[in-house]
């Protein structure tokens, strides 16, 4: 995997990342830190990332169970050190699942095999932060 990371120029801290598959991603810093606020910051860039795969990890291992889901919600919430380095010390997913019938302890499962064996980002995040699970279901 390669990904290349450009400062956008000296009148802020705006970078642009190409990634290896060809796609383009834009970070900016807070203005506190010489940013102009118009893209995410790369942190909240990692977070969402973990949330993409644990969630893309989630709907395949349903969809290879044959289970009928139509949705995959994931809502985030982490804390940080109050230090440098600012790592993550805690992630709170919250998973709203959609479909015909799931079962709640089906969905609980494939949450698990995601952040136990198949999400290579939660499982490196769990390093340093306390990673916790809750799971919603919605019929329809």
């Amino acid at each position: 995997m390669e990904c290349t990371v450009d400062w956008m120029g000296a009148g802020g801290m705006a970078f642009a990342a190409e990634t290896g598959s060809g796609h383009l991603v834009t970070m900016d810093g807070a203005p506190e830190a010489g940013g102009r606020n118009l893209a995410p910051r790369p942190m909240e860039l990692l977070l969402a990332g973990t949330g993409g795969c644990t969630a893309f990890d989630v709907v395949l291992i349903l969809k290879r169970g044959r289970h009928d889901v139509r949705g995959c919600q994931v809502k985030l919430k982490a804390d940080r050190a109050d230090t440098e380095p600012k790592v993550f010390t805690a992630i709170h997913m919250h998973f709203v699942v959609t479909g015909k019938g799931l079962k709640q302890e089906v969905v609980e499962r494939a949450v698990a095999m995601s952040h136990e064996k198949y999400c290579s980002a939660s499982i490196m995040l769990g390093k340093t932060a306390a990673i916790t699970t809750s799971v919603e279901l919605v019929e329809g």
